[in-house]
């Protein structure tokens, strides 16, 4: 049923729970598995990056951790690989259906924050907005009681 499934990850506690739902499905169904990651941009203020160095510095952690983690899965046996994707115009989302589509992804995988009803209607959500672009279906792996925010 599924031949490649995608795990979409900001890093996010919510969005490591999800792994271990994607590489079950993809042992089951003998897949391979996409771990993939938009790093954040900066954001530029008349012609200035803001926080580059700190960014930067969050973006390469975050693809450390991720390369043990695809090192991790492999030791179970699964077909993993990584892919660091750059972050379109459109957003985040529009980056991994986008991605999605061209690695013929079956399933994307992605965890869900917890965030507040403000901060969602503030800030939205990349797994809201995959459910509508993404060319294959989307689980959402909720978050513990724990992790919710109030």
């Amino acid at each position: 049923m599924f031949k490649t499934v995608l795990w979409a990850t900001d890093g996010s506690k919510a969005a490591e729970r999800a792994l271990a739902t994607a590489e079950s499905i993809a042992q089951t169904y003998d897949a391979r598995l996409i771990v993939t990651h938009v790093p954040v941009v900066p954001v530029v203020v008349g012609g200035h990056p803001l926080v580059v160095n700190a960014a930067q510095e969050a973006a390469d952690a975050t693809q450390a951790n991720l390369q043990r983690k695809v090192e991790d899965v492999k030791g179970h046996g699964v077909t993993v690989e990584f892919a660091s994707l750059e972050m379109t115009t459109h957003g985040t989302a529009h980056t991994i259906a986008g991605f999605a589509r061209e690695a013929g992804a079956d399933l994307i995988v992605v965890g869900t924050s917890g965030a507040s009803r403000l901060v969602r209607v503030l800030v939205g959500s990349v797994t809201r907005r995959l459910l509508e672009l993404a060319p294959c279906p989307v689980l959402a792996v909720p978050p513990e009681d724990e992790d919710i925010e109030s």
